[in-house]
């Protein structure tokens, strides 16, 4: 019913989230146990992480998993304001729970090595800046794919994720998700970054939504 809260699809966001996010989450100890490449396991896992939840909740909640999708969606007339909120605060507590799921299996500072934060000589702005960036285009491909390759779509997007994860892991953690960088970050006690990884990508969602509206949506509103 329209400006009615979809719980259905929330409670498809909170579970898909947390999923996504224990897939990632569970790679990074992975690596610590067998000593395997950072940028071998990471990108994949979080990109199959994203495949994992889209293939078991996206036909319900649509598959944002991500506030930044969700902003998105808000902006292009995809989602209802109402559903939006709920979605954020599922993501936000699915999030929580995956790293929860890390407190519990191994320790606090398992869950602090899944905090994002910049690294390898990143200042915080150079951080900010990159997930700004890295964030409009993770939120264009979305916008365009679902649109305009649906049947791709849940393929395209995560593999995107992948190439996003090459591209940052070293310098930003590559988080583009705020709910991501929420959970590890408040189970974890270190919230001395988390600004970076809302504001980033709270604003590159905006950017890659303009991008889109402007440049490649077809059709335009009446």
């Amino acid at each position: 019913m329209q400006g009615q809260l979809n719980l259905r699809a929330c409670v498809a966001e909170l579970v898909g989230t947390f999923l996504f996010f224990a897939i990632g989450f569970m790679a990074v100890q992975a690596i610590g146990a067998l000593q395997a490449p950072v940028l071998v396991v990471v990108p994949f896992a979080f990109g199959f992480g994203l495949l994992a939840a889209i293939a078991a909740f996206g036909a319900v909640s649509g598959g944002h998993f991500n506030p930044a999708v969700t902003i998105a969606m808000v902006l292009d007339g995809r989602t209802s304001v109402i559903d939006a909120i709920g979605y954020i605060i599922a993501q936000v507590v699915g999030g929580a729970g995956s790293a929860l799921l890390i407190l519990v299996l191994f320790d606090q500072d398992a869950v602090k090595g899944v905090i994002t934060s910049p690294g390898h000589g990143f200042t915080d702005v150079q951080a900010l800046i990159l997930e700004t960036v890295l964030t409009a285009i993770f939120i264009l491909i979305i916008l365009a794919s679902s649109k305009k390759a649906p049947a791709m779509a849940g393929l395209i997007i995560p593999l995107t994720l992948v190439a996003i994860h090459y591209a940052a892991v070293p310098f930003s953690g590559a988080s583009v998700n705020p709910a991501r960088s929420i959970g590890p970050a408040l189970v974890g006690g270190d919230l001395s970054s988390l600004w970076i990884y809302l504001v980033g990508p709270i604003v590159g969602a905006v950017v890659g939504w303009a991008v889109w509206a402007l440049v490649a949506r077809d059709e335009r509103p009446a």
